[in-house]
């Protein structure tokens, strides 16, 4: 059993797509850890419309492969193309981030994601949930690589954010 992270985003119909992912998840893989869902303006995107991202990590047996073709099928049901160009619009966008420590590429998935360490929307929600799990390749933990995290030309903020009658974040007991 693995402790698997990932990254979830939208910014089409955000509040449906991201509220369904979470619903397949949890119905996918029971007990869920949620981190609040925080807004963000687009980092390398040229439509300006604003991001949902929050992290989700939960345990699993599951291999990188068949947690990798899960996250993809559900994009496709939430009508994510394939063909689509690497920075347009997208209903919903998860990436894994983790699997356990894991470190390398596994059926062609490369752990951990750099986003981690380059992204303050991946960061910041991680840092929340799980701040003192570390980086297995950096060895930091999560809080302190927030700490000490500097980008300014990342704006993004927490917003109020309900599912199942829970307001996130959802953390572990």
């Amino acid at each position: 059993m693995a402790l698997v992270t990932l990254s979830l985003g939208s910014n089409i119909e955000r509040d449906q797509h991201i509220r369904a992912c979470l619903d397949a998840l949890a119905e996918t893989f029971g007990e869920l850890m949620v981190s609040r869902v925080f807004e963000s303006e687009p980092v390398g995107f040229e439509d300006g419309r604003n991001f949902y991202n929050l992290i989700v990590a939960f345990n699993s047996e599951w291999q990188v492969a068949q947690l990798q073709t899960w996250c993809k099928t559900l994009e496709s049901h939430h009508g994510r193309r394939k063909d689509s160009p690497k920075f347009s619009p997208r209903t919903l966008d998860v990436d894994i981030l983790t699997v356990g420590d894991l470190v390398g590429t596994h059926d062609g998935v490369t752990l951990p994601r750099e986003e981690i360490l380059r992204h303050a929307f991946v960061l910041w929600p991680l840092a929340e949930i799980l701040p003192d799990l570390r980086h297995p390749v950096d060895g930091n933990r999560y809080q302190a690589l927030w700490t000490e995290f500097d980008d300014p030309a990342q704006v993004l903020w927490p917003i109020d954010f309900e599912w199942q009658g829970h307001k996130l974040p959802i953390k572990p007991n």
